[in-house]
């Protein structure tokens, strides 16, 4: 605190950086629990023989938010992994992370690709099939890792010397594949739509997370509802920091304030026994 009272430049940044965390944090609170309610409103809707009298009956042939669960299938071919034999899938995701002995930093260097593919009943009994679109816009796509290596690096003295230099020491280089295979069970949720004989599974517009989850819809949901107290928790232990902060600085500002107060009401006290002892001393002389 400063010397008029005023909080210092110090004790003002401390005040303002709580401040915006709490707001950025309790964003991100808000956020994540309108996902959690819009997953737990989200219609639940059977693959089976019924599905396309449910969206003939829906308006605009359209179910906004729906969760769907069934088995990829392949729409034509499929993709090889290029690693492990007899590994089909529709998917296929390859990440390349150079790990680095400088802050801990990685470089990635990825990536996906897919083919189209259906999600079936799980007893592929009923004739129906639901294409998923856009499946690489997914919150949550459920791929499996399917290789994963690392590669430590091999240095020459050289490149020791120039390592010491620039202060950078590569590690090595982690390889990964992850691959969504055919016969995977998948939780769909998004927009559903019958679009002339196809049905098809597609980001919602709505602004809500599309997700094609390997977890069931229970699970799904107790996810997102877990990470709804997380950072409920973290804004509320900011907000809490915000509020000492700021009581701090409130309680010093008034403890100050009183301090001036006292002094201004002891200053008047003085003046007024100096001036009562004046007026004696003048009449003593008459």
């Amino acid at each position: 605190m400063e010397g008029g009272g005023r909080p210092s430049a110090a004790q003002a940044v401390l005040l303002a950086a709580s401040s915006a965390i709490t707001a950025l944090l309790y964003s991100i609170y808000r956020q994540k629990a309108r996902v959690a309610r819009g997953l737990e409103g989200a219609r639940k809707v059977r693959l089976d023989g019924d599905l396309r009298a449910v969206l003939l009956e829906a308006p605009g042939r359209c179910v906004p938010y729906a969760v769907i669960e069934g088995v990829v299938r392949s729409v034509k071919d499929t993709l090889s992994s290029q690693f492990v034999e007899n590994c089909k899938g529709v998917v296929q995701r390859l990440t390349l992370q150079e790990h680095k002995m400088v802050w801990n930093r990685t470089t990635h260097l990825w990536y996906n690709q897919h083919h189209p593919f259906d999600l079936v009943p799980a007893e592929d009994s009923a004739g129906v099939t639901v294409r998923v679109m856009k499946p690489l816009d997914a919150a949550e796509l459920g791929l499996e890792t399917v290789y994963e290596k690392f590669h430590p690096s091999v240095q020459s003295f050289t490149d020791v010397i120039g390592h010491y230099i620039s202060g950078e020491r590569p590690k090595g280089i982690q390889e990964t594949e992850q691959m969504l295979k055919v016969g995977t069970a998948l939780t769909g949720v998004g927009e559903l739509v019958l679009d002339n004989a196809t049905i098809k599974l597609q980001p919602p517009k709505q602004g809500m997370p599309y997700y094609l989850s390997s977890l069931d819809f229970e699970s799904l949901l107790q996810k997102q509802e877990s990470s709804v107290r997380f950072w409920k928790i973290l804004t509320v232990v900011f907000g809490f920091a915000t509020c000492a902060v700021l009581f701090f600085l409130l309680r010093k500002q008034y403890r100050h304030h009183r301090e001036r107060q006292h002094l201004r009401q002891m200053q008047e006290e003085f003046r007024e026994l100096e001036g009562a002892g004046a007026s004696p001393r003048g009449q003593s002389r008459v």
